[in-house]
C-alpha cells in the first residue's frame, strides 16, 4: 500500500506543505515522491535478499521492519514547508523504501524455506497477490484518508507498521543456516549504480526538453541510459568473475527461473502502465463527464478501480493452490493470455464507456494477473536451491519493481508522443471557440502535454491550471469561464487526442502480455513430487529440487 498510497494524496501533500506540484521548478519534486520510492526499492532488493542468504532472512527481515516504522513516524511529523518539507518527505520515502526492501527481498525466501513444495503455491500465492492487491487499495485508502488530513496518509502506516515490528520479532524463526561469505562490494556498487542511474534516466526522458514533448533528445538523459548500460554490463563481467557474487548470473540457466522472471518482469511493465492510464482515464475524463468535481476524482478512480483489485484477491490464492498439483506453466499462461484480452478488450472501449463493460474488463484483468503472479513466483523460488533464495527473491523483486519504474516512463511517453500530435492543434481550436484570445490559446496549447497528464493525474482541472497562472480567465465572459473550468469542456476536447494515445498504450501492453505468456510457456512442465518433502527442521542444507522442471543448476548440472 505504502508504495501507491502517495500517488492518489499528492495533491493533498502537496497543498499541505504549500507547494504547487505543477509549477515548472517542482516538477521534479513530483516525480521523485512518485518514484523515489519504487526506484530505490528496484535497486536495493537484490543486496538485501543476498545479505539474507549471509545472515539470516528473519534478521534482515525484522530489521527492515523497524526501519519502515520508523521512516514512516518521521514522514508524517515533516516539520518543514515548500521545498523544504518535499525534500523531507522524498528523503523519509527513501529510507521507508529501504526497510520496505529488506522486506520485500526476503518475505518469499521466508515462506519457500517455511512450506513444503505441495503447499508453497498457496502460500506464496496469498503473500504475492496480497501485495499486488495493496498497490491497488492503496489508491483507494489514499483517496480516503487525503480528504482526512495530508499527514494521515503516513499516519496509517506507523501503528502497522509498529505492530508487524514486534509481531515479526516475536513470532518468526530461522529455518534455514545462513551462509557466510564476503560482500561482492563492487558487484553492488555497480549494480546500485548502473540500476539507479538507467531507471533515474528513463523518468527525466518523460519530461520535456527545448521543444520537443519528451527529454529522449536530452544530453543528461542519453548520458543516464547509455552510462546505467555500461555501468550494468561491467556488473555482469564482475559477477562472473567473483566466487561469492551478489546477483548469481548462473541461476539464469534454470530454465524455470529465466522465464519466470521474464514474464514478471514484462507483466509488471503492463501492469504498472495500466495503472497510470485508467488513473487518467478516470480523473481526466470520465469522472468529470459524470459530474463529479476534479477534487474528488483521485478517490472516486480508486473506488472504480476496485474490480481489478477483486480479481487479484479471488485468482491469485486459488491458482495458486492448484499450481501446487498441476504445475505453474498452465495457470500463469493462460493468465496472461486473459490478461491480453482484457487490455484488447479496453481497447475497444469508447471513452465515455459503460461503466457494467469496464468493470468487467478490469475484473477479467486481475483475475489473469492473479492467475499468473501467485503460480510465477512459487515456480521462480522453487526452482532455485535453498541456499540461493534469498538472493532469488531480490532478483524476482528487482525485476517486478524495475518493470513498474519502467512502465512510467515507457508509457507516458507513448502517451505523450500520441497526445502530441494533435492535442495542441485541438486544444488551442477550442479555447479560440470560447472566448481565449488566440496568443493565449496558442501559449497554453504550446504548454507540453505532460503537464496536461499531471494536471489530469493529481485531480487537477487542466484548463484552469493552463489559463488561471495567466490571467486569462479574469478576460473572458463569466458564461465562457463557466464553460472553460466546467466539467465537460476538457473531456470532451480531449476525448480524441486522448484516445489516439491510449490506443498506443493498449495495444503495446497487450504485446507484451502476450510475450510474457510466450515466456511462461517454455518455463518447463509440472512433475509431481516422488515423496512427500520434508518438512523445514528436518530438510537436509543439500539443495533441494520442486515441482517444477529445473533444467539445470546454478552451476549448470540437471
Amino acid at each position: 500500500m505504502d508504495a501507491s498510497i502517495v500517488i492518489i494524496s499528492l495533491p493533498a501533500i502537496f497543498r499541505g506543505i504549500g507547494l504547487d506540484p505543477l509549477a515548472p521548478g517542482n516538477i521534479g519534486y513530483l516525480l521523485w515522491m512518485i518514484l523515489g520510492y519504487l526506484l530505490v526499492s528496484a535497486v536495493l532488493v537484490v543486496v538485501l535478499g543476498r545479505l539474507g542468504d549471509m545472515f539470516g532472512r528473519v534478521k534482515i527481515y525484522n530489521i527492515g521492519f523497524l526501519i519502515f516504522a520508523c521512516a514512516s513516524v518521521a514522514l508524517s511529523l515533516d516539520p518543514f514547508r515548500a521545498g523544504a518539507g518535499a525534500m523531507w518527505l522524498i528523503l523519509w520515502r527513501v529510507v521507508q523504501a529501504f526497510g520496505g526492501s529488506m522486506l520485500t527481498a526476503n518475505s518469499a525466501a521466508i515462506l519457500t524455506d517455511a512450506f513444503p513444495a505441495r503447499q508453497r503455491g498457496m502460500a506464496l500465492g496469498i503473500n504475492q497477490i496480497t501485495a499486488l492487491a495493496g498497490q491497488f487499495l492503496g489508491l483507494l485508502a489514499g483517496g480516503l484518508l487525503a480528504v482526512v488530513d495530508w499527514r494521515a496518509v503516513f499516519w496509517v502506516s506507523v501503528p502497522i507498521s509498529i505492530t508487524g515490528t514486534i509481531w515479526s520479532y516475536l513470532s518468526l524463526r530461522e529455518t534455514s543456516a545462513g551462509r557466510p561469505g564476503r560482500i561482492d562490494w563492487l558487484g553492488n556498487l555497480t549494480f546500485a549504480a548502473g540500476a539507479g542511474i538507467l531507471l533515474a534516466g528513463i523518468t527525466y526522458g518523460i519530461q520535456p526538453y527545448g521543444g520537443s514533448a519528451t527529454g529522449w533528445g536530452n544530453p543528461w538523459v542519453l548520458s543516464g541510459l547509455i552510462g546505467g548500460v555500461v555501468l550494468l554490463l561491467i556488473f555482469c563481467y564482475v559477477e562472473t568473475h567473483f566466487a561469492e557474487p551478489m546477483f548469481n548470473l548462473a541461476l539464469f540457466k534454470v530454465r524455470a527461473f529465466a522465464a519466470g522472471n521474464l514474464a514478471a518482469l514484462l507483466t509488471a511493465i503492463a501492469r504498472g502502465g495500466l495503472q497510470f492510464m485508467l488513473i487518467i482515464w478516470l480523473q481526466g475524463i470520465w469522472l468529470p463527464l459524470h459530474g463529479y468535481d476534479y477534487e474528488d476524482t483521485p478517490l472516486w478512480a480508486g473506488i472504480f478501480m476496485l474490480p481489478l483489485t477483486v480479481g487479484f484477491l479471488v485468482a491469485g490464492p486459488i491458482s495458486g493452490y492448484l499450481s501446487d498439483r498441476f504445475g505453474a506453466r498452465m495457470f500463469s499462461t493462460v493468465g496472461l493470455v486473459v490478461v491480453a484480452l482484457s487490455f484488447l478488450g479496453l481497447l475497444a472501449l469508447p471513452i465515455d464507456f459503460d461503466y457494467g463493460m469496464f468493470a468487467a474488463l478490469l475484473l477479467l484483468n486481475g483475475l489473469g494477473q492473479g492467475m499468473f503472479s501467485a503460480p510465477n513466483t512459487s515456480s521462480i523460488m522453487g526452482s532455485v536451491p535453498s541456499e540461493y533464495r534469498g538472493v532469488a527473491s531480490g532478483m524476482r523483486s528487482t525485476f517486478q519493481n524495475s518493470g513498474t519504474a519502467l512502465s512510467i516512463g515507457v508509457f507516458f511517453s507513448l502517451m505523450v508522443s500520441g497526445l502530441a500530435s494533435s492535442l495542441p492543434r485541438t486544444l488551442s481550436q477550442g479555447l479560440q471557440a470560447h472566448g481565449v484570445p488566440t496568443g493565449a490559446a496558442e501559449q497554453a496549447a504550446s504548454l507540453p502535454p505532460v503537464s496536461t497528464l499531471f494536471a489530469t493525474f493529481l485531480g487537477n482541472n487542466p484548463i484552469q491550471h493552463l489559463l488561471a497562472s495567466n490571467g486569462t480567465l479574469d478576460h473572458v465572459t463569466a458564461a465562457q469561464r463557466a464553460v472553460l473550468t466546467g466539467h465537460t469542456f476538457f473531456p470532451q476536447l480531449v476525448s480524441g487526442p486522448f484516445h489516439h494515445g491510449l490506443t498506443i498504450v493498449f495495444s503495446v501492453a497487450a504485446g507484451m502480455a502476450l510475450v510474457s505468456a510466450v515466456a511462461s510457456a517454455l518455463r518447463g512442465g509440472h512433475q509431481p513430487d516422488p515423496e512427500p518433502e520434508p518438512t523445514p527442521a528436518d530438510r537436509p542444507p543439500a539443495p533441494a529440487e520442486t515441482p517444477e522442471t529445473s533444467q539445470a543448476g546454478p552451476n549448470g548440472t540437471s
